[in-house]
């Protein structure tokens, strides 16, 4: 499916702030924003916080039915830093970093 005119101006003007990257297989995904969600015993939403925490799932904007990207939980922090973390989820281990303006939509 291609992209009309318009559907690409709009793609454009949203500035690409973090890139998430699975291990395994090199999927890359990018998002103005990131939120981390927290679910209860039920499995169902409990909260929303703006840092990484065991046990919370990450979610990349836009923050309506078609997100960019969610992972599975976060089972261990791997390495942090401010600009930069690592960790493994149920099923697989990512990097989520910062995006540099002179990479964005690579």
């Amino acid at each position: 499916m291609e992209l009309q005119d318009w559907q690409q101006e709009i793609l454009d003007k949203i500035q690409m702030n973090w890139k998430l990257v699975r291990e395994h297989d090199g999927l890359t995904k990018q998002s103005e924003k990131i939120i981390w969600i927290e679910f209860s015993e039920d499995g169902r939403f409990k909260d929303q916080h703006n840092e990484i925490g065991l046990n919370r799932s990450l979610i990349m904007s836009p923050f309506n039915d078609f997100f960019t990207w969610q992972t599975t939980t976060v089972t261990e922090i791997v390495e942090q830093t401010e600009d930069y973390v690592k960790f493994k989820t149920n099923n697989s281990v990512y990097t989520l970093s910062k995006i540099n303006r002179n990479e964005c939509n690579k």
